[in-house]
């Protein structure tokens, strides 16, 4: 009886049918980068210092320019003409309307020493020097209040973490198309009512909600392409999924230059979502679910169809159409079998370290490049791009030179280019951004690296379970990574860069303790996952050239971060 990949070799294992599935899947994948790290621009803080209705009058009447006005009533700005927590959330306590104040220097008759003057916490809100908004200009997010843009980012990842625990079985039960469907509902209405969000709290709840759902969508997607193709074309198909998301990062700088408003831009990236729904009449049900629910006819159909579309006859025992059974499935998985024998441990501690460690380096950067960068908007640009030579990398490396050496070296170049900007002026911008890039793609590789390194170094019947545990820390990354970065920038502004540097060196290290998967068959036991060799002996194999079997692109990575 032939399978699916039987029946793919003979009607197009990447046909037209493939082809326009691909496209349409990977407008999915594209539109999940504003969730991701849309923060930069819904949440980037301006300089910004405290109102003072009795200042603005006074500025009036002297007729100074805004650089006066701050020269004189600001601290600090006067003498180093740079931001400071006391410049920005501190004031004078002072009567700017007293007859003694006076206009060429209004402290000058208060005091002679501005130092002694008392201070209060801003009184009346704050001024942004900025032409756009953000939630941090409209809901007041700073000084006191700065760690609720942390907040705003964490509820993200904590709900992709919670999303991963519930829309993998909801795919599972009911089919990845009406997964698809209903998750890219919800995104999208989520993502408009978090647009018109009244106060913080309900957008808070509003983008907890979209991140629930918008990995379910991203991984409805990516399991449908997948399961569409031949198992020859299924590992560039995953990857080339993946940079689809990177497109998405690139057209996000374009959109957030042309409206830097967040509410506009927030509405502007979630109504054309609603257009997804139409997939309903363009990409059908997965066959290969359709056949694990027994439901053949169905699978008949959507196999009749792809032969259609690309212009091929479906073979004439397509009727007898089957699901490969795998024994293996039958055993009983169980979170005691990633811990139970010395080897299993070693790799899913390892693993566990390096989801977490790669989801803080690569969110970490956008982030401290937003924060600290000279152009917001080429900034992000630029490091976007980064991320194509990075798939062409692992497209490049995967199967000529192996997975583990890339992704230890890649570690290694972003946790020594963190490290290094640490002692780069402030002035060389163009080096930092040079280093922030490189480190970047570094942390691009690595992420997209240790899903396939994950699915390889477990036995069939664990290796989801496996890939959910690991990768979960990538989303428990995700959620700390904000304050990491916003809060130890308060402190220190190269103190994120000195965590990222261990980090990134430390996983490197780390990585070369696993061993090396590359034309080695899938084991199928806990022995032969044990037995799996490492070091100089695993090197014999990768000049070998030997082709291992895609068959996990079907399965675990589609809980990749």
């Amino acid at each position: 009886m032939p399978t699916v990949d039987d029946v793919l070799e003979q009607v197009g294992e990447f046909g037209w049918f493939q082809k326009q599935a691909f496209l349409l899947l990977c407008l999915i994948s594209a539109s999940l980068a504003p969730v991701y790290v849309g923060i930069i621009f819904l949440g980037f803080t301006p300089d910004h210092y405290c109102r003072s209705p009795r200042v603005a009058e006074l500025s009036q009447r002297c007729g100074w320019s805004l650089e006066e006005e701050l020269n004189f009533t600001v601290l600090s700005l006067g003498s180093e003409n740079k931001a400071s927590f006391l410049s920005q959330c501190m004031q004078y306590e002072e009567d700017w309307n007293q007859t003694t104040v006076d206009c060429g220097d209004p402290l000058f008759n208060l005091t002679a020493n501005r130092s002694h003057l008392p201070l209060s916490p801003c009184q009346h809100g704050w001024v942004y020097d900025t032409p756009g908004s953000s939630i941090v200009t409209e809901f007041n997010l700073v000084c006191g209040d700065a760690w609720k843009v942390d907040l705003f980012q964490s509820c993200v990842n904590l709900g992709f973490f919670l999303g991963s625990l519930i829309v993998g079985y909801f795919a599972d039960r009911f089919g990845r198309k009406l997964c698809l469907l209903a998750t890219t509902l919800v995104t999208s209405l989520s993502g408009v009512l978090t647009a018109v969000a009244p106060d913080y709290t309900s957008m808070l709840l509003f983008r907890l909600l979209q991140g629930m759902v918008s990995k379910g969508s991203w991984v409805s997607g990516y399991t449908l392409i997948t399961e569409f193709v031949g198992s020859g074309y299924r590992r560039t198909t995953a990857i080339m999924y993946q940079v689809a998301f990177t497109v998405g990062l690139v057209a996000l700088a374009g959109v957030a230059y042309a409206i830097p408003h967040w509410r506009w831009l927030q509405m502007a990236v979630s109504l054309p979502t609603f257009f997804f729904l139409l997939y309903y009449w363009c990409v059908p049900e997965s066959p290969r679910w359709l056949l694990s629910q027994k439901r053949t006819t169905q699978a008949i159909r959507v196999m009749e169809q792809i032969a259609q579309k690309n212009g091929k006859l479906p073979p004439a025992d397509l009727k007898m159409l089957c699901v490969e059974e795998d024994v293996s499935e039958k055993q009983s998985p169980s979170f005691v079998d990633l811990y139970r024998t010395p080897k299993m441990r070693k790799h899913t501690f390892i693993l566990m370290y390096l989801w977490f460690s790669c989801a803080v380096l690569y969110q970490g950067l956008i982030m401290h490049m937003g924060a600290t960068g000279g152009n917001l908007y080429l900034d992000f640009f630029y490091s976007a791009l980064m991320e194509f030579p990075a798939a062409f990398i692992i497209l490049a490396t995967i199967d000529r030179v192996g997975r583990i050496y890339p992704m230890a070296i890649s570690n290694l170049v972003t946790g020594a280019a963190c490290l290094i900007m640490i002692f780069i002026p402030h002035e060389l911008h163009w080096l930092n951004t040079t280093l922030a890039c490189l480190g970047r793609m570094g942390a691009t590789i690595v992420l997209q690296m240790v899903c396939l390194v994950n699915a390889e170094l477990y036995p069939t019947f664990i290796r989801n379970l496996a890939m959910m545990v690991c990768s979960a820390l990538c989303d428990l990354g995700g959620i700390f990574t904000p304050f990491m970065v916003f809060r130890l920038m308060e402190v220190w502004q190269a103190l994120p860069l000195i965590l990222f540097g261990v980090l990134g060196l430390t996983a490197g290290a780390m990585t070369f303790l696993l061993p090396e998967t590359k034309g080695v068959t899938l084991p199928e036991t806990i022995e032969e996952a044990e037995n799996l060799r490492k070091g100089l002996g695993r090197a014999l194999q990768m000049f070998v050239g030997l082709e291992r079997s895609p068959e996990l692109l079907e399965m675990g990575t589609e809980l990749s971060c």
